[in-house]
């Protein structure tokens, strides 16, 4: 139940048990290498279950359960002193489940945007689940990360709305890395995913391709490169880090390391074609969620992306470290918002006559492109400032893309359209008269810029086109906008995903190459100091690029727009706000080509 710890009531959107009355539990475990007992215990709703009788899209949300440690200095009340003071939010302080919410995103069902089955995991509980794979092709796992657990799931979704458990990797099976994030599914079924933070135990580590590193610690430096099976069981483990080191400068580790090193991969996109993959380097994680310290340097945010020969799928070769440029924005005397800074996502091209990437910074606010990721040395070159499309967002930003806190990037299945989830600047985040600025999903058409190849003349290095857009003619431009929460200073969407299904003339789903609905869910990581409102929302893609919000899809309960994970009861019970970081369409085998 959730337990008041400050002064004054709390009015939940009047939701109760009696929702959640025809509960059916069903529980699927497996044994992992430690011996013990891991399971997803699904908590389907019959009546909505059983709602429409369609063939069903669903939308998944990996979720955490909130809980007390998510708490900020700011919601601390009479300091200094004991949490006998109260705390300036609500927070369930007991233990909850995280769990996969499976959503009807099927458009014009009865149930359409209701929490249809919540299939929790345990024993584990308070992982902070983090991302899974970008993009659900038909027989894929689903790969979650537990990013303080350390720990990857592999769930079956072949039988959606329920789930079984593949498998799970835990720490032991990855002591050559921690903090998992993200994943990237190859069409063997196989994944690779990135390990943010160093080998679990501070300083040398053996790896079994024959790479000796000096990390330190769990959460630290240098991450490294996973392939899992199917079932989840780790097929290899590579460092990300170069035996000379990376540059000193601009690459700070706490404790420091005889060879600074700024291999923390976060963001992982494949073109299997090419037998090359591409991975970005964040931060070293456990200085971002050091509140009430704040992280000590804008250089433990990282300014590098990192190509990989993975012609050899199980000894993925590192070919190069790019370091991202400044652009006219940076300022020497803000090194944690120049355009370089905080590589959070990286994002390949799909067609075979396009050899691109682009990348995208958190803190520095820009997407940088190279338009081929076989070179022996890929260029990275800003071709977008997020303060270009500040206003196509919100009429009343500014039009500065410093600290805008984006996040999730992506290529559409055709190549025409570069979709972006920016949170938004938090007030103060430049100083102390900084209003931040509303965050939201903007697309942009990069179909020039891609037809230009390598012959491509687009570079951001103005002030001017930093705020405007490029001036030269390959440029991308601003197709679509929407804000989320408008009005609001760093209170949009972190994550997204598009919708790759539609259905045929037979009945079946199949893939599209022009996705027209996008989901977002607006969580970063609570101890960070970015947590946002907690909702999920849906947008419509037009075929021009042009967004617009879903208003049918509205909480079941509030009737408010948006699916609100802040709530009091879910079908596994009374547990209160939970926290959505990653979301995939997904939909079951039986009615999918």
């Amino acid at each position: 139940m959730a337990v008041v710890l400050a002064a004054g009531a709390v009015t939940y959107s009047g939701e109760s048990t009696s929702a959640y009355a025809d509960v059916r539990t069903t529980t699927d475990t497996k044994t992992a290498s430690d011996g013990k007992q891991y399971w997803v215990r699904n908590h389907l709703v019959g009546s909505l279950v059983a709602a429409g009788g369609q063939r069903k899209k669903w939308l998944l949300v990996w979720a955490g359960d909130e809980n007390i440690a998510d708490t900020l200095v700011k919601d601390l009340k009479n300091l200094p002193g004991s949490l006998g003071g109260g705390l300036g939010k609500v927070v369930n302080a007991l233990p909850g489940p995280d769990f996969l919410a499976v959503i009807d995103a099927t458009e014009g069902s009865p149930s359409y945007g209701k929490v249809v089955n919540t299939a929790t995991v345990g024993p584990l509980v308070e992982n902070e689940p983090h991302h899974m794979q970008y993009v659900w092709h038909k027989g894929d796992t689903v790969y979650a990360g537990a990013l303080f657990a350390a720990a990857t799931y592999a769930f079956d979704v072949s039988a959606l709305p329920e789930l079984k458990l593949k498998g799970i990797s835990l720490p032991t099976n990855t002591l050559g890395g921690s903090v998992p994030d993200a994943y990237w599914t190859l069409k063997d079924g196989t994944a690779y995913g990135t390990y943010m933070g160093g080998p679990v135990v501070p300083g040398p580590y053996l790896y079994a391709n024959g790479q000796a590193v000096v990390g330190n610690g769990f959460a630290g430096s240098p991450g490294a490169l996973v392939r899992f099976d199917r079932t989840g069981r780790v097929l290899s483990q590579t460092s990300a880090a170069t035996p000379q080191g990376d540059n000193a400068k601009l690459c700070a580790n706490l404790p420091q390391l005889a060879a600074p090193t700024c291999a923390n991969p976060h963001g992982i996109q494949a073109r299997e074609d090419l037998n090359t993959l591409v991975t970005s380097d964040y931060a070293e994680p456990r200085n971002i969620i050091l509140d009430p310290v704040k992280q000590p340097s804008p250089y433990l945010r990282r300014p590098t992306v990192r190509t990989w020969d993975i012609t050899e799928r199980d000894n993925p070769r590192l070919r190069a470290v790019s370091y991202l440029q400044d652009g006219p924005r940076a300022d020497p005397a803000d090194p944690l918002h120049a355009e370089s800074r905080a590589v959070m996502e990286t994002t390949v091209t799909n067609l075979p006559h396009h050899k691109g990437a682009f990348a995208q910074t958190m803190q520095g606010g820009a997407v940088h492109y190279t338009p081929d990721i076989t070179a022996a040395e890929p260029h990275w070159y800003e071709v977008f400032d997020d303060g270009a499309a500040n206003k196509a967002i919100f009429a009343g930003n500014d039009s500065n893309g410093g600290g805008s806190n984006g996040g999730w990037i992506q290529t559409s299945p055709d190549d025409k359209y570069l979709y972006r989830a920016i949170s938004g600047r938090g007030k103060g985040a430049l100083g102390p008269d900084d209003p931040g600025t509303t965050g939201g999903v903007y697309v942009l058409d990069i179909q020039r810029l891609l037809a230009a190849g390598t012959d491509f003349q687009c570079r951001i290095d103005t002030l001017a086109e930093a705020r405007n857009g490029g001036a030269e003619a390959d440029c991308p431009t601003v197709a679509g906008a929407a804000p989320i929460n408008p009005g609001q200073s760093a209170a949009g969407p972190h994550w997204g995903a598009y919708d790759n299904f539609e259905l045929g003339a037979d009945g079946l789903y199949q893939e599209t190459l022009s996705p027209q609905r996008i989901a977002v869910s607006n969580y970063f990581v609570a101890r960070s100091g970015l947590d946002g409102d907690h909702k999920v929302n849906v947008l419509k893609v037009g075929p021009d690029g042009k967004l617009s919000l879903d208003t049918a899809f509205k909480d079941e309960f509030s009737g408010q727009v948006g699916i609100n994970f802040n709530r009091a009861n879910w079908p596994h019970g009374p547990f209160g706000n939970a926290k959505p970081h990653s979301e995939l369409f997904v939909v079951a085998d039986a009615d999918v080509k």
